[in-house]
């Protein structure tokens, strides 16, 4: 008699536990009241190699969710990147050295190598705070997603039917299990099982970049080796990336003859060895030497291909995210860093359509947002990928890729490789209708990070580190000065504006709560620290003491202080910022557009009299 096969219901499957996944799953996990499942069908973590670099975006996201000062503390900061370029009397030599980072509003003007498995200790340990783990090793088998419409339309239907199989067991046959989903997030990689499972294509090329890749603690004469590096010589290009531990990374370009199969166009990784890598990388480094200090820890070969899925979600139900929807080469790191970006951007639409907070129509923005930048990321990497791995410019080849070229695209890039760029379009959760009351707060962006004083204590406090990424979106209030009695009446009437139960602050709240569990109020004030009286402050905007600030400099006047004038906003009048739960931009406004920043939550978000627990 066959074993009777196991049936459960989870409101997210979460298919792959790389970063993509191990991002999700953190973030819904945190946001509690959830029932969310990992799998995956590697029997452990990765240790060693993979992905190995976090940008400055990346690491503002994760200092978002209380996990960056553990990497930062971990891994290897880069400040600066040194440029190599042939020499006249044959192999390489010094040509700049430049910032790594060269957006000056970045919180972290660095970035960091790490290798990818200590990144994934930090997601799984905080996991087990919030009691999930991942579930391995777990093989799906079949997906089904129902065709009723009814069924895609409710939300407390299950119309996602999941056959896992369990691979460790002790009997031939495997141990089945079904899940029922509300949703399914596909996070497996650039061979997604989900993917392929509903026919989505990936499209784009491969090219015939063949680079090689080797992690070890080197012995070498290399001037830059604990600095980001770029190197082209006439033998091939080469990065060293410095990583934790006294290892570096070394990316290298490799002969295509040597590498790889004529017939098949596939790389033959058999007849490879770190050893080749190696031979290779000592030529483009000629004078200068290197070879392994101790066992080389990971390597690997692989042909640069630049595909974008056809679409990241189908029905709104099923949704694929990182390598599985986006594949790229790793000059410009972006690969770990874009997969978490997609499940960061993600989790918290996921989390408030389950609450029955937001109408289900905010998850079509995640294929809205993800797949523009994913497709503006290939076609970066295009040209980045082009110049890095063509021949460089010698006195005797004028044809060839000059410094100039590669350096102009290397900054110019800047913003887009850092992640500090990103820049979602216009859609019911970026409204840029009023974008001239804070000109340099750009909708669709990043908020910006910037130093104020807490006006009841007088502690300096960065504004990103109020904008933890708890699913809440986050009201910020600029209230300009309060110092003239004329601008009094206007404050207390917007006061009485948003404590009325009309007003977005109550008509989105649970049960009318103040503060709101769906949103979070934080008041800015253009005053001195020597004299405000944050009690003068009305009440729906001090919703606690510590949710009063001041554009003024802390005690030792070495921090805080033009914010206002930096974000472009008056200090005459009162604006209003919203960030998005992602740490974006969602719209800005000034006080006297109340009403079309009612009109922004009414687009997506649910009155409270109408929620009910899914």
């Amino acid at each position: 008699m066959p074993p009777q096969t196991l049936e459960s219901f989870v409101d997210v499957l979460i298919v792959g536990a790389g970063p993509a996944g191990l991002m999700c799953g953190n973030a819904l996990a945190a946001a509690g009241g959830i029932e969310v499942r990992i799998i995956d069908q590697r029997p452990s973590k990765i240790s060693v190699g993979h992905a190995d670099g976090l940008h400055p975006r990346t690491i503002e996201v994760l200092q978002s969710y209380g996990l960056a000062e553990r990497l930062l503390r971990e891994g290897c900061r880069m400040y600066m990147c040194a440029f190599y370029n042939p020499s006249p009397a044959g192999g390489i030599e010094f040509t700049t050295r430049v910032p790594d980072v060269n957006i000056p509003n970045a919180r972290f003007p660095f970035k960091i190598g790490l290798h990818q498995g200590a990144i994934e200790d930090a997601f799984l340990d905080s996991m087990a705070q919030h009691n999930l783990k991942v579930d391995r090793p777990v093989k799906p088998l079949a997906i089904e997603l129902s065709q009723d419409e009814e069924q895609l339309r409710s939300l407390s239907s299950y119309p996602i039917k999941v056959t896992l199989a369990r691979l460790d067991t002790a009997t031939d046959a495997d141990e089945l299990e079904v899940i029922r989903a509300k949703y399914v997030v596909g996070a497996d990689g650039a061979h997604s099982w989900v993917r392929k499972a509903f026919g989505i294509t990936m499209d784009g090329d491969q090219t015939n970049y063949v680079w090689g890749v080797v992690d070890m603690v080197p012995d070498t004469d290399f001037p830059d080796i604990r600095h980001r590096a770029a190197i082209h010589s006439t033998n091939g290009s080469l990065m060293i990336i410095p990583r934790e531990n006294d290892k570096v990374r070394l990316y290298v370009q490799l002969p295509g003859e040597d590498f790889v199969d004529p017939t098949t166009g596939r790389v033959r990784k058999s007849e490879s060895s770190p050893e080749k890598i190696l031979e290779v990388a000592r030529k483009t480094l000629h004078p200068f030497h290197i070879s392994p200090l101790s066992d080389i820890e990971w390597w690997t070969i692989y042909i640069i291909g630049q595909r974008v899925a056809s679409k990241f979600s189908v029905e709104d139900r099923v949704f694929i995210a990182g390598d599985a929807c986006h594949t790229h080469s790793p000059k410009a790191g972006q690969g770990m860093n874009a997969s978490m970006s997609d499940t960061h951007n993600l989790a918290w639409k996921l989390a408030q359509v389950l609450r029955g907070w937001a109408n289900p129509s905010i998850l079509r923005t995640y294929e809205l947002e993800r797949r523009k930048y994913a497709q503006d990321l290939i076609d970066f990497d295009k040209q980045y990928a082009a110049l890095f791995s063509g021949k460089p410019r010698t006195s005797a080849d004028q044809d060839g890729i000059s410094h100039e070229e590669f350096f102009k695209a290397y900054k110019t890039a800047g913003g887009f490789t850092s992640g500090m760029g990103i820049h979602y379009d216009p859609s019911m959760i970026v409204n840029a209708k009023h974008q001239s009351c804070a000109e340099n707060l750009i909708v669709g962006q990043r908020m910006l990070p910037q130093v104020f004083v807490r006006a009841a204590d007088a502690r300096p406090v960065e504004i990103h580190d109020l904008l933890p990424a708890d699913t809440r979106f986050k009201i910020l209030i600029f209230l300009g000065s309060m110092a003239e009695e004329s601008r009094l009446a206007e404050i207390n009437a917007l006061a009485d504006e948003l404590s009325s139960p009309t007003g977005f602050l109550r008509k989105y709240s649970v049960e009318s709560q103040t503060p709101s569990p769906m949103s979070d109020l934080t008041t800015i004030v253009v005053g001195n620290k020597e004299k405000f009286n944050y009690l003068n402050v009305p009440l729906v905007f001090r919703p606690h003491w510590s949710k009063v600030l001041l554009d003024d400099t802390d005690v030792t006047g070495s921090e805080g202080g033009g914010g206002y004038d930096r974000f472009g906003i008056s200090s005459e009048s009162t604006t209003l910022v919203i960030v998005r739960p992602d740490g974006h931009i969602g719209m800005v406004a000034p006080a006297a557009a109340l009403q079309d920043v009612h009109e922004y939550f009414a687009s997506f978000l649910i009155p409270h009299h109408c929620i009910t627990k899914l």
